[in-house]
């Protein structure tokens, strides 16, 4: 069924008491769970009164070099690197990472970091070989073929697996998995960097820039305080952020629920009694305040819209023998085929990676219910601030967005207008104080699998440091 999203990723997922993905949702759990501790606060305390482990770095680089990967396509004309940073020395705690050199000018192009979020999975398996890398897995799960719209055409990406737990990261202490959360998430990332940076050192000054997706959305604004407040109190070498990207992101608790609601009804997912009775009967404040009652409207919600996926409403569902109307290009059964390719020993071996069982994600304890105060930081600070959603995810809609920066109470700097590629509306854009929003025409949570002709010429555009082009008749995008 549609596993009303607001349910299965909001309500639960953030307390800590279970890990929703694609496999399903119990209502009864999710009532149960709901009494759990919650970690209340907005501000994210950037002084650990510690330095980050610093680890030896020394030739790590090119042992690190991918020489092929299994079922990779001939004329690969691009430097490709994974292996693993350690973080925390003690716990033989070390996250793995995947990263690829732009083919062109990699010497003068910007250095990136994409983190997805679910939350805690892999931005190896999900962003790389599913959204913006420069292969996708073939549908026998043991060839590549290569991403013709591929962010790393106008970027040097770093993947990074996180937490340790997801992907091939690890530690050799259980005790860490149950730790892990978005603070542990973000000073693990930070500890990377720092660590990564030392091991290509000729990437220490360039720009660089965080780009996430979804609950990610939550890491990116932590981090990127994180980094700014240590560029100024540490004794490193500063990390040159020139600015953030969040896609389809959560931000904001109250208004990515009332959002969710309000997307279910305009896009005649459920009715107008049900519509009604949510108003009526949900208090969407935090996950404490959800009563029972309204508890049981978001089942008969979730019965209400179907057999649909909340991340993209119209498109096809695995296995289905339907022809999807929107999306003919991405498989909506890629992530099996991922799972299937990073489980085969020689992959695992190509890669450099120490664990086994390759998995997409590991479950998360601790969240705040707003990063809003950290982004208007973020905008004080005047590094720029992108969030793009696409119109046709439900998991996170444009709705929510719209909602939260309404509460960030920042005035309009260029008003909403269409954007184009090749003559077609691409999407959407308006430019505020400090903050750039910009929707994406048919694309639901996975942007850039759906839609990435549209998405590239928003993240190009970003790099750019312009808004994406208005009408012309030379309108080409990428």
């Amino acid at each position: 069924m549609a596993r009303f999203v607001l349910l299965c990723f909001f309500l639960l997922c953030l307390v800590g008491s279970i890990h929703c993905d694609d496999s399903g949702f119990d209502f009864k759990e999710s009532l149960d769970s709901l009494g759990s501790p919650l970690l209340d606060s907005f501000a994210f305390d950037t002084s650990t009164g510690l330095p980050p482990y610093m680890g030896p770095q020394v030739g790590l680089k090119e042992q690190n070099k991918i020489t092929t990967l299994p079922g990779q396509p001939d004329g690969i004309n691009f430097d490709q690197y994974s292996g693993y940073v350690t973080i925390e020395a003690d716990a033989e705690r070390a996250l793995f990472y995947y990263f690829v050199e732009s083919p062109q000018n990699s010497s003068t192009k910007p250095l990136v970091l994409w983190l997805n979020g679910a939350p805690g999975c892999s931005a190896f398996g999900l962003g790389a070989l599913m959204e913006v890398g420069p292969f996708r897995v073939g549908k026998d799960g043991k060839t590549l073929y290569q991403n013709e719209y591929a962010w790393t055409d106008v970027a040097n990406v770093i993947f990074l697996e996180t937490p340790a737990g997801a992907g091939f990261s690890y530690s050799n202490r259980t005790t860490n998995y149950k730790l892990s959360g978005d603070n542990v998430i973000v000073r693990d990332s930070y500890t990377f960097l720092v660590n990564w940076f030392e091991r290509f050192s000729e990437y220490k000054t360039r720009d660089f820039f965080i780009v996430t997706e979804g609950y990610a959305g939550h890491y990116a604004p932590k981090l990127a305080q994180l980094i700014l407040d240590n560029n100024k109190h540490t004794s490193q070498a500063t990390i040159n952020l020139r600015g953030i990207v969040m896609g389809n992101p959560y931000i904001d608790y109250e208004t990515l629920i009332q959002g969710v609601v309000d997307y279910y009804w305009a896009h005649a997912l459920i009715s107008d009694e049900i519509y009604t009775a949510l108003i009526s009967n949900c208090n969407f404040s935090s996950p404490t305040a959800i009563s029972k009652i309204c508890m049981g409207l978001l089942e008969q919600s979730d019965i209400a819209a179907g057999n649909i996926s909340s991340r993209n409403i119209y498109a096809a569902p695995c296995n289905s023998s339907s022809n999807p109307t929107i999306v003919p290009e991405f498989d909506p059964c890629s992530k099996s085929y991922v799972l299937s390719y990073l489980n085969v020993p020689e992959v695992q071996t190509a890669l450099h990676a120490n664990v086994k069982q390759w998995e997409f994600c590991k479950q998360l304890k601790d969240e705040a219910l707003t990063v809003l105060p950290i982004i208007q930081g973020l905008m004080a600070s005047g590094i720029p601030v992108w969030i793009y959603s696409g119109d046709v995810n439900a998991e996170d809609p444009v709705t929510s967005t719209r909602y939260a920066i309404k509460k960030l109470e920042t005035s309009v700097k260029t008003p909403w207008y269409p954007w184009y590629v090749k003559e077609e509306v691409g999407g959407y854009v308006v430019e505020y104080q400090n903050l750039t929003f910009v929707t994406i025409r048919g694309a639901g949570h996975l942007a850039p699998s759906d839609q990435p002709v549209r998405s590239l010429v928003v993240f190009s555009s970003f790099l750019d440091g312009k808004l994406p082009p208005p009408y012309s008749s030379t309108s080409t995008g990428v």
